[in-house]
């Protein structure tokens, strides 16, 4: 099966990597950019780092933060990420800012200083949380994820021509922008009639209420739990 990956690299080729394992054609085409913003990082000593995208570890990883602030990720992908980029000790949430904020409330009492190392378009979550809970949160936005223009030219002739099967949604803004894309490029209706695969239903929700009748959701928001979704191969 065609399956379209549509996030950021350089977890699109990881993505595309296990699809060829599991007997799938990814078709890579990414519909945002990353990259670093000028914003410096807040100043003095964190009790704990935030992490809600992996996107934000390599501009962490080198930003001489105090290698005693052990981090807290929102999931098993991000931890990954941060562990593979050298930081230590790292934590998993194993889900969504729900799960972070319950990562955080476990391990440090209201009062305590967090560093949440984001991105300049966010969700509320698990901020308000846990400022509301009493916690000192500093805010550093070090990337920016901008959308493409246009739809890339492979997915519009993967559309044209009926090969894509299946799209892989791993955000909201991500799905908003494929449903954006495709209708700006006069091939909406060719985009709704695929497989859409959703990590959350947070992430399904712009899908849903475009009227997109045929998506899966992940059972628990991890790469696995989309993936293992998807169809054996025949």
């Amino acid at each position: 099966m065609r399956i379209w990956v549509a996030r950021p690299e350089p977890g699109a080729s990881r993505t595309a990597e296990k699809l060829r394992v599991l007997g799938h054609a990814p078709l890579v085409a990414p519909i945002f950019t990353v990259a670093p913003t000028r914003q410096k990082r807040p100043a003095g000593r964190f009790d704990a780092v935030l992490l809600t995208s992996a996107q934000a570890v390599p501009v962490l990883a080198t930003s001489n933060l105090d290698e005693a602030s052990p981090v807290l990720a929102v999931g098993g992908r991000t931890a990954e990420a941060a562990r593979a980029a050298g930081l230590d000790p790292v934590y998993d949430a194993g889900g969504d800012a729900v799960a972070l904020v319950r990562l955080v409330r476990s391990q440090l009492a209201p009062g305590a200083r967090l560093l949440h190392v984001a991105g300049e378009d966010r969700k509320a979550e698990p901020a308000e949380s846990l400022v509301t809970a009493g916690y000192d949160l500093a805010v550093w936005e070090c990337y920016a994820a901008r959308p493409v223009a246009t739809l890339p030219a492979a997915v519009a002739e993967a559309l044209r021509d009926g090969s894509l099967a299946a799209v892989l949604h791993y955000s909201r803004r991500s799905a908003e922008a494929a449903l954006r894309l495709t209708q700006s490029s006069g091939l909406d209706a060719r985009f709704r009639i695929l497989d859409h695969y959703s990590l959350s239903a947070d992430v399904a929700l712009p899908l849903v209420e475009a009227g997109l009748a045929a998506h899966f959701v992940a059972a628990q928001p991890s790469e696995d739990a989309l993936l293992a979704g998807l169809p054996k191969p025949v």
